[in-house]
C-alpha cells in the first residue's frame, strides 16, 4: 500500500512482532481497511526494537505530519520518542493515532480506541483530536545519562522488575496478560522494598518504597490502574507512591490496582506535579510505557499540550 505523500498523508508504522506476531498476521486485513477509509498513506515495517524512532525521524524530515502506530504500547512509545528527538518541526504539528495489536494496549484503553480494527480505522478517518501532554524522564544507564519520553505511564521499583521479566519473554515470542500477572506474583518472592528520597515541588520525603508510578495515563500492565485519576491534558503528572509493604499485604491489595481505588490504601500516597526527583543509594530501575530503561537517579517532567492524538472517548476529570 503506497499512495501520495505530503502533510495530509498518513504515515503508517507497523510492528509485525507486536502481539506475538499479530501485527504481521493481521496486516493484510488492516491494510485493506486503510485503503478503503484513507486516501493517502505510506507504510513502513519495523525490523527490530528501536526502529520506529528512526523511521519516525525520517518521515518527519520528508514532510509527514500524521502518523498511525500499528502495534502495542512499546511501538507507540518509540514513535513518540521519534517525534521528540527530531528538529524538523514542532511536536505540536504532529498528529498521532493508534491501531492496537499489542498484548496490553493500555494507552488505547484510556481513549476508547477499539481493538476491533474497523472501529480503530474509522476513528482515524474521523480524525477527532485533542492536545496530549508528554512526560519525560532523565535517568542513568550505568554511568551514562539518558532521556526518554513517555505518553502513558512510567514506573520505578517493583513495576520495572515485572516489566523487565515480561519483556524478556516478549523477546522470546511469548507474552500475554496472564504471563504479566504471573510475573507480578513471582517477582514478589525476590523483591525488596527500597529506601529512597523523593522530591516533589521542592519538598523532600525519605523512606522505603515498594513502587513509584508516574502517569499521563490511567492504565498499565494490561488494565491495572496505577494512576487512576490522571488526565492527559492538564499539564501535570500524577504520581502514585506505594510505600513499604509486605508480600501478603500486597497480594491482598491487588484488587485495588484493578478497580481504580489504589489511592484509598493507607500506605499509598498520590500527588500531582510537573516535577519529580527520585534518588537512592540502592539502584531503583525504571520503565516507561512498558519499555525497560536504566536506573536512578531519575528526574521526571512534562511537556504540556505536546502533540495531537486521535481519540474515541475523552476523559473528563
Amino acid at each position: 500500500m503506497e499512495k501520495n505523500t505530503g502533510k495530509n498523508a498518513w504515515f503508517v508504522i507497523v510492528n509485525p512482532n507486536a502481539g506475538n506476531g499479530k501485527g504481521k498476521k493481521d496486516w493484510n486485513r488492516i491494510s485493506e481497511l486503510l485503503d478503503k477509509k484513507l486516501t493517502e498513506t505510506r507504510v513502513r515495517f519495523t525490523g527490530r526494537k528501536g526502529d520506529a524512532i528512526g523511521i519516525t525521524h525520517k518521515a518527519i524530515e520528508e514532510g509527514f505530519r500524521k502518523f498511525i502506530s500499528v502495534g502495542g504500547d512499546g511501538t507507540l512509545n518509540e514513535v513518540v520518542n521519534g517525534v521528540f528527538t527530531q528538529d524538523s518541526c514542532p511536536s505540536s504539528d504532529i498528529t498521532l493515532s493508534l491501531i492496537p495489536v499489542g498484548t496490553g494496549n493500555d494507552w488505547g484503553r484510556m481513549f476508547g480506541i477499539p481493538t476491533v480494527y474497523e472501529g480503530a480505522v474509522e476513528l482515524i478517518r474521523e480524525e477527532k483530536t485533542i492536545r496530549h501532554d508528554v512526560g519525560f524522564v532523565k535517568y542513568f544507564n550505568g554511568n551514562s545519562p539518558e532521556k526518554r519520553y513517555f505518553i502513558n505511564i512510567a514506573g520505578l521499583g517493583f513495576e520495572s522488575l515485572v516489566v523487565k521479566k515480561t519483556n524478556r519473554q516478549k523477546d522470546k515470542g511469548t507474552s500475554n496478560k496472564a504471563i504479566y500477572f504471573y510475573n507480578l506474583l513471582s517477582s514478589l518472592i525476590a523483591y525488596r522494598n527500597t529506601p529512597c528520597d523523593i522530591i516533589i515541588d521542592g519538598k523532600k520525603e525519605s523512606g522505603k518504597v515498594f513502587s513509584i508510578n508516574v502517569g499521563n495515563g490511567r492504565y498499565c500492565g494490561g488494565g491495572m490502574r496505577q494512576t487512576p485519576e490522571a488526565l492527559p491534558d492538564d499539564g501535570l503528572l500524577d504520581i502514585t507512591v506505594i510505600r513499604e509493604m509486605g508480600r501478603i499485604e500486597i497480594i491482598r491489595s491487588l484488587k485495588l490496582l484493578y478497580d481504580g481505588t489504589i489511592l484509598s490504601h493507607q500506605k499509598v500516597d498520590g500527588y500531582r506535579s510537573n516535577n519529580l526527583i527520585v534518588t537512592s543509594d540502592h539502584m531503583l530501575y525504571l520503565e516507561a510505557d512498558g519499555e525497560s530503561l536504566g536506573h536512578t537517579p531519575a528526574e521526571f517532567g512534562i511537556i504540556p499540550s505536546a502533540l495531537n492524538i486521535v481519540y474515541g472517548t475523552r476523559l473528563i476529570g
